[in-house]
């Protein structure tokens, strides 16, 4: 018993140790948005992001581009439910919940400079 529970207090520490490693080394500097208007351009941006997922382009010049940013998901599951007869639990009730998509929406003037941004999510 005295070895499966110097087992266990050895295998929690590696754990936790990886998921400290993991979680520091996947850390990334986030952008300053409101540092780059009027100095960053939509080449750059392109170059940054990647080709826009939406974009369109105004009357005056004005180019709004769209990136999604991250995805959401939907989950689907069944909580246990007591059952009402017999005791015990059943998973009949499925409930439905979700998470929007993430987008960062940058707006750039007639000239190609940022002129302002948003992070939306629907």
């Amino acid at each position: 018993m005295k070895l499966f529970w110097w087992g266990c207090r050895i295998c929690l520490c590696l754990c936790l140790t990886v998921g400290v490693l993991v979680g520091t080394g996947c850390a990334t500097r986030k952008a300053d948005w409101a540092g780059r208007v009027g100095v960053y351009t939509y080449d750059q941006a392109v170059v940054e992001l990647g080709p826009p997922d939406k974009q369109a382009r105004l009357t005056d010049g004005t180019l709004v581009a769209e990136w999604l940013t991250r995805r959401g998901a939907n989950y689907l599951y069944a909580p246990p439910t007591p059952h009402p007869y017999y005791g015990g639990y059943y998973g009949s009730a499925y409930v439905d919940t979700g998470a929007p998509d993430f987008f960062l929406r940058l707006t750039f003037d007639s000239a190609g400079k940022l002129q302002d941004w948003k992070r939306l999510a629907r």
